[in-house]
């Protein structure tokens, strides 16, 4: 599906071929929706060493440990049970900043109405600072950053960003299934999972949806 102004590009591979990837330059509109083909704990750029993932754990899930460029704590993607999509914003378009935060709100805003046109209302943009807990360093959905989106109070979308002189690649996820003992258990001194912050989840129909009431709401914003 391609819309008037942005081009969706749909891929199939692991997380780490995923993340490999470039943000392109020249930098055009693009919206790419990603299906893994492996179960992957993802963890942000800052999150190095042996302290975070228990590889023996990892292993024998037969979950692959890949680290992303953009800040942020682990997050784990099993396949069916996640939305992942990215959208690449070309520098000068609208929505752009050289504030690093205003691009990832301004894509919240786009998502809580793609959200509500897929019949989910309630849908809350975060538009201020980061909101940290105790253990939102090391797990993501934990925290709540600029532009992510709240259902009820509980965390739906993680956005997370990285960005070049072409264009802000902005990364986003939401669930349909999340067990949070299924994470912590593959994290060294991972949390008891009944200390960390709710996670909303939606229908698999839904949160399929949403990406092409995504298109259309990025085309008429820009």
């Amino acid at each position: 599906m391609t819309g008037p102004g942005w081009r969706v590009v749909r891929r199939r591979s692991t997380a780490a071929e995923f993340h490999a990837l470039a943000i392109p330059e020249p930098a055009a509109r693009e919206i790419w929706v990603h299906e893994i083909t492996q179960p992957a704990l993802v963890l942000g750029s800052t999150q190095r060493g042996d302290g975070f993932a228990d590889a023996a754990a990892c292993d024998r899930a037969g979950v692959d440990v890949v680290r992303r460029r953009s800040g942020g704590g682990a997050v784990l993607l099993i396949p069916g049970e996640v939305t992942w999509v990215d959208v690449v914003l070309p520098a000068g378009n609208a929505g752009w900043s050289d504030d690093v935060h205003r691009p990832m709100v301004w894509l919240g805003e786009r998502l809580s109405v793609a959200f509500g046109a897929a019949g989910l209302a309630g849908t809350q943009v975060h538009g201020g600072a980061m909101v940290s807990t105790d253990h939102s360093r090391l797990i993501c959905f934990d925290g709540l950053g600029p532009g992510e989106l709240t259902l009820g109070g509980a965390k739906l979308v993680g956005i997370s960003q990285r960005r070049t002189r072409a264009a802000a690649r902005l990364q986003c996820c939401w669930y349909s299934t999340y067990e949070p003992a299924a994470l912590t258990s593959l994290l060294v001194d991972g949390p008891e999972p009944g200390a960390l912050r709710p996670v909303a989840t939606i229908d698999q129909t839904i949160a399929a949806s949403v990406v092409d009431l995504l298109v259309d709401e990025l085309d008429a914003a820009s």
